[in-house]
């Protein structure tokens, strides 16, 4: 044996691949909930059945990113509702924070109250973030958009508000 092959090791396998990120992916069903909404309702993806969703989480009423976002997706709802597509917003603020942003910026569409965390936990959107070099639980600006029959068809991550409504409008009327 040579000393040139007896120094040979085999190489290392490497892969590409990312860790799967947390929540349902595409393909996926959608997880099952329900939770109270502002005005004092509720909405659950059992009632919405037949009906294409599009479920999008953003962090805090009434801050600028979630404002815009909001507001983008009540400008469009029309257009939504001609696809037969309802809109949901989800964050973990109360129903009583959700009345008053609701009603500020005239919104057509539930915001749901996942105060305990159990949807955003479901949906892999409950993230560490970090601002400013600190480290904090929060909530990941995301959107899903789910058919009629409950399977997750598109999956939107760390959102830029600019021109995401027009790519959810886009995928829901290509369902």
């Amino acid at each position: 044996m040579s000393p040139k092959t007896a120094s040979k090791k085999p190489a290392a396998k490497t892969t590409s691949e990312e860790p799967k990120a947390a929540g349902p992916q595409e393909g996926d069903r959608a997880p099952a909930f329900t939770m109270p909404t502002d005005g004092g309702g509720s909405v659950s993806l059992a009632k919405l059945k037949g009906r294409n969703v599009v479920l999008y989480f953003y962090p805090k009423d009434d801050t600028s990113g979630c404002t815009a976002e909001a507001c983008g997706f009540r400008d469009s709802f029309p257009k939504f509702g001609k696809l037969d597509a309802a809109v949901i917003g989800i964050s973990r603020d109360s129903v009583q924070s959700h009345d008053k942003f609701k009603k500020k910026y005239d919104l057509s569409f539930p915001l749901g109250s996942d105060a305990d965390g159990k949807v955003t936990e479901a949906y892999g959107v409950w993230v560490e973030k970090s601002m400013y070099g600190r480290k904090y639980m929060g909530i990941e600006r995301a959107t899903f958009l789910i058919d009629g029959k409950g399977v997750v068809r598109k999956v939107w991550r760390k959102v830029k508000v600019p021109g995401h409504v027009e790519e959810v409008l886009a995928a829901a009327k290509a369902l």
